[in-house]
């Protein structure tokens, strides 16, 4: 059933005390949620709610909330939910009359809600912080007339593959799920799987190579042996379906096969080779992103399944630019990796083939700015959860990566609110005051 509609107390309350009592009307997060249009969400996700049956749905404007503090403070679902009780800012945020002293809701209601969200409710998000920060006159249409394009690299939280350590996986998700389903296995292999794991590390360890190939070699045929004897019993059906689709594709991978299988929970994580010296691969999907020339302000995020070539991405990159602020973006700056795009759109791409004295000097002074979507990265990555990757499937590396381009904007448009709160301080010293203070750095 949709969620109830919440209807505001005009009369005070004696045993409760009222936010608007208790926060600073002037406070960056209670002016920013008096600019979000709460109602859209509302509207978007309400048709995905039956009409009458099962119980009232959680409040939409709680879970938006809940899910913008989540990626602005790199939160798991449960921090978030334990902070928002002891901050009176994040419950005027998230629309309530009264300071509650209990948990709104159980935190694996996030995980439910994120499924109904999908990547269109999470595009929304992102599309809301962008129109309010039009609304607000932050960013201006000048701004998203030139945006930066670049790819990274989502990483999901997978452990470092390694193929001992698949075939036992496989092995021990086989077994559990066949005995779940009825299935008797006579022999699972699990002190015999573990131990030889164990061995395998510490033999690779010291460079023992072949008693360590022989290890993993055994692990390979037990895996062999489960799969053997489930498809002896039953047709599987279901999770046990899906499970042996997957480790026999384990089971069949060679070391030089394309489209490998890294992970038994995540059988999507690709590998992806970036030439850092640092990290020769990373094990998860690529992620595109459109930023601003001027401001940095995000404009796209959408995830890439698989490890596609840069410039078969862009295309897709500039629809999505389109759906959340319309036909506005006028120029396109890439690097050389977008050579031979697909995109064939309004927008003019510029590929970064910067010639001194033949390179117009109005061009080259935006292909200079076009290195400012690597520190852009470099924030979602470290401050807005799109490194190691904690949400299932595709559908979830997809929201993850929208809602940490929502957050890094919410976070500007905070920024936004507080730099011009210190302005009009320093004004009003400068008037009234006998002695003006120190000019303030930008």
């Amino acid at each position: 059933m949709k969620p109830k509609t919440t209807v505001r107390q005009a009369q005070r309350e004696l045993f409760r005390v009222e936010l608007e009592q208790l926060v600073d009307g002037g406070h960056a997060l209670v002016k920013l949620g008096r600019q979000l249009d709460w109602a859209v969400f509302e509207e978007q996700l309400g048709r995905t709610y039956a009409v009458a049956n099962g119980a009232p749905g959680v409040r939409t404007r709680l879970l938006v909330a809940l899910h913008y503090l989540k990626y602005q403070h790199d939160l798991s679902d449960e921090a978030v939910v334990a902070q928002w009780v002891e901050n009176p800012y994040w419950q005027h945020f998230s629309g309530e009359q009264f300071f509650q002293h209990e948990m709104p809701i159980d935190p694996s209601s996030m995980t439910r809600w994120r499924q109904r969200l999908g990547e269109a409710g999470a595009e929304g998000m992102l599309k809301a912080t962008i129109q309010a920060g039009l609304k607000m006159k932050v960013i201006t249409p000048a701004q998203i007339q030139r945006i930066n394009v670049d790819t990274t690299v989502q990483t999901k939280a997978v452990r470092f593959p390694t193929d001992a350590r698949l075939y036992d996986r496989a092995r021990a998700r086989l077994v559990k799920a066949a005995r779940d389903a009825g299935l008797r296995i006579k022999q699972s292999y699990e002190r015999v799987g573990r131990r030889l794991v164990m061995q395998q590390s510490r033999y690779a360890h010291a460079r023992q190579m072949k008693r360590a190939r022989r290890c993993t070699r055994k692990l390979r045929t037990n895996l062999g042996r489960v799969l053997r004897e489930i498809e002896r019993q039953a047709a599987p059906e279901g999770l046990l379906r899906s499970l042996l689709v997957t480790a026999k594709r384990i089971h069949a991978q060679q070391r030089q096969d394309k489209n490998k299988i890294y992970s038994v929970h995540e059988p999507a994580v690709a590998c992806i080779a970036k030439g850092k010296a640092g990290k020769k691969y990373e094990f998860g999907n690529k992620v595109s992103v459109a930023v601003t020339s001027v401001g940095g302000w995000l404009l796209g995020a959408l995830s890439l399944p698989g490890n596609p070539y840069d410039g078969h991405t862009l295309d897709r990159q500039l629809t999505q630019v389109r759906r959340c602020i319309g036909p506005k973006v006028q120029e396109a700056h890439v690097d050389m990796g977008y050579r031979g795009h697909d995109h064939q759109g309004a927008e003019t791409v510029h590929v970064d083939k910067r010639r001194r004295g033949t390179t117009p000097k109005r061009l080259w002074q935006w292909m200079k700015r076009r290195a400012a979507v690597e520190p852009t990265i470099g924030h979602l990555k470290g401050e807005h959860r799109l490194e190691r990757n904690r949400l299932k499937g595709t559908t979830g590396d997809a929201i993850n990566a929208i809602l940490s381009a929502a957050a890094m904007n919410l976070n500007k448009l905070l920024g936004a609110f507080w730099r011009f709160l210190v302005r009009l301080r320093y004004q009003l010293l400068s008037t009234f005051s006998p002695h003006p203070p120190v000019a303030l750095a930008a």
